[in-house]
């Protein structure tokens, strides 16, 4: 079914990295939402009020509410594929993050509603009316809501979309919340006794909870995030891969929005090399990347010596001692620059950002007096920089 509609409704559906397509996906994905909640909302809540269940007009209402986010997701794809104007040179795709974080607050205000509602049933419980039929149709009801949510995640994973990935995480609430309804039923069937009331407050702390995911999720990208290593390893890759370029450092990604990224990167070449073909050579990675990766780069040049052999030996045995002080540490843009009674090192050295204050001063200083035991004449000149790149998983 999701290849279906995406095929027919969906122009040109291989080509994600086009903004229009990208749209095309967001608006297929509300359009979608919007016609499975608002039907949900109406069986589940014609069904609670004919079982006088709080925690079945609970989940009606979340689907209502579910609904009206995808109307809000909807507004939000349209308005963020806006171009580019005069006062916003970067375009306006952040409006879909913003779309999605008014999106947790509607979760958060209806999980909040139900769970006030749930703790006066506990406090006064009405009589359950259970019905076979009631049952299949919250059955169904599952059904709607995880094939919904594999949907979006499906298409999410298409367009690396956060909003439509938060989307199947709230799906896949739905379906755990109706579940514990249905057997709630079960359970007051078979042993008679009432436990709507606490089943609902269960259902309104997961609406809850998936509200907090949303925002958490679409807060991150306005905040600013930390390179994902996926994304740090392609750039890294794409650049390096070209005649003329001996490594790279200082990869910073800004975020503009869903396939609207600025990325800036040092990218080493030789210090003897003629300054005109280097500097053609990065204009033509730049006109490329965005090409390719569909990424606006700036490329900043740096010279590095490729044949001096006493500074490439001084270099490794820096990169050595570092190696084993602290292994995630790492060194970059080294110059020796020689005096009549000492040597300067001059280098960059990157530290995770994590590290405490104490840590971020103690190992420069701890690198220099290694150093210095190679020859006291060495003098460190260190400018501490920080790894803007996510931490993997372990």
């Amino acid at each position: 079914m999701t290849e279906f509609l995406v095929k027919h409704f969906v122009k040109d559906y291989r080509d994600v990295e086009k903004i229009s397509v990208r749209t095309a996906y967001g608006v297929l994905a509300s359009i979608v939402g919007i016609f499975c909640n608002v039907f949900l909302f109406i069986v589940k809540f014609v069904v609670g009020l004919f079982l006088h269940s709080v925690s079945v007009t609970a989940d009606a209402f979340n689907n209502l509410s579910d609904a009206g986010s995808s109307i809000i997701s909807f507004v939000g794809v349209k308005m963020a594929e806006k171009p580019a104007d005069k006062d916003h040179p970067f375009g306006h795709g952040r409006i879909e993050y913003i779309a999605a974080l008014v999106v947790s607050f509607l979760v958060l205000e209806v999980g909040f509603s139900f769970l006030k509602d749930s703790i006066g049933k506990i406090r006064t419980p009405e009589e359950l009316n259970f019905q076979v039929v009631s049952v299949l149709i919250l059955l169904v009801s599952i059904g709607v809501k995880l094939w919904l949510g594999l949907f979006n995640r499906k298409l999410g994973e298409k367009i690396d979309s956060k909003v439509m990935k938060a989307v199947f995480t709230d799906s896949m609430g739905d379906v755990i919340t109706t579940g514990a309804t249905v057997l709630s039923l079960i359970f007051f069937a078979v042993t008679g006794i009432n436990i709507d009331g606490f089943v609902g407050v269960g259902v309104a702390l997961v609406v809850m909870w998936a509200g907090v995911g949303i925002a958490r999720d679409t807060l991150e990208p306005l905040i600013g995030q930390a390179i994902d290593p996926e994304i740090y390893g392609q750039i890294k890759q794409f650049v390096e891969g070209y005649e003329g370029i001996e490594g790279t450092h200082d990869l910073i990604v800004h975020n503009y929005g869903p396939g609207r990224s600025m990325a800036s990167i040092h990218a080493e070449v030789p210090n003897d090399a003629d300054i005109e073909e280097s500097h053609e050579i990065i204009d033509r990675i730049e006109r490329e990347a965005a090409k390719e990766l569909g990424i606006f780069l700036v490329i900043h040049m740096d010279p590095v010596e490729m044949k001096d052999e006493r500074v490439l030996k001084v270099r490794d045995q820096v990169v050595n001692i570092l190696r084993e002080l602290d292994p995630a540490c790492s060194i970059h843009d080294f110059r020796l620059v020689h005096g009549e009674h000492q040597t300067n090192l001059i280098f960059d050295m990157v530290i995770p950002i994590d590290y405490d204050e104490k840590t971020r001063s103690d190992l420069p200083l701890r690198l220099s007096q290694k150093i210095k035991e190679l020859d006291t004449r060495y003098e460190c000149v260190i400018t501490v920089e920080y790894d803007y790149v996510a931490k993997t998983e372990e």
